[in-house]
């Protein structure tokens, strides 16, 4: 069994920090990430069904949407070599790394490559409009990548852009989802509630 105390704590944690402060990203940004520092800082609570890769592409699966849609936190898994599209968010979100590493090549609005850097585990990568939300997610090592992802939305519904990178045309999509349930963070009933 895994420990789905963790993440319900995080996801009680986040949502007090939403209804405080939801309005205001930077401060969004800076207490999320120290809270999604705390939970990919512990690999034990991941149900085994939300890490699953597939051969056919990265995987993005919900893992809690605040019923507010302020936030929603996503685990994405990653075989080696998979990578996304030169894609947008167009809200906040911060991205932590929990196994293996992923390497993420920003782009300036115009398309134009502005760096690259890889994101190792325990590390928090942030994106958002106001800071740079345009990029390229890959996993160039040799094992399994998951990362935590938490976004200012429900980042599954959100229409979004993907980019050609020989023209920077955009074209919309709305990434979806891979699961069809949830963790059920809420049923304590083999634990008696103290």
């Amino acid at each position: 069994m895994k420990n789905l105390a963790r993440l319900r704590s995080f996801i009680q944690d986040m949502t007090r920090l939403a209804e405080r402060h939801g309005a205001d990203e930077q401060r969004m940004l800076d207490e999320g990430d120290k809270l999604l520092r705390g939970l990919i800082a512990q690999d034990d609570w991941l149900p085994d069904e939300f890490a699953g890769p597939s051969p056919e592409g990265y995987r993005q699966y919900l893992l809690h949407c605040d019923p507010m849609e302020r936030f929603s936190v996503v685990s994405f898994v990653w075989m080696p070599g998979q990578r996304t599209p030169i894609h947008d968010h167009t809200v906040w979100g911060l991205v932590g790394v929990m196994r293996g590493e992923e390497t993420c090549e920003e782009y300036s609005k115009e398309l134009k490559a502005a760096s690259r850097h890889p994101v190792r585990r325990g590390q928090v990568d942030r994106v958002s409009p106001r800071i740079g939300d345009i990029h390229v997610v890959s996993n160039d090592g040799q094992e399994i990548a998951v990362s935590i992802h938490v976004y200012g939305a429900n980042i599954g519904a959100v229409r979004r852009h993907t980019y050609d990178p020989a023209s920077g045309s955009p074209r919309d999509f709305v990434s979806g989802y891979a699961n069809a349930t949830v963790p059920n963070l809420w049923d304590r009933s083999g634990k008696p509630r103290a």
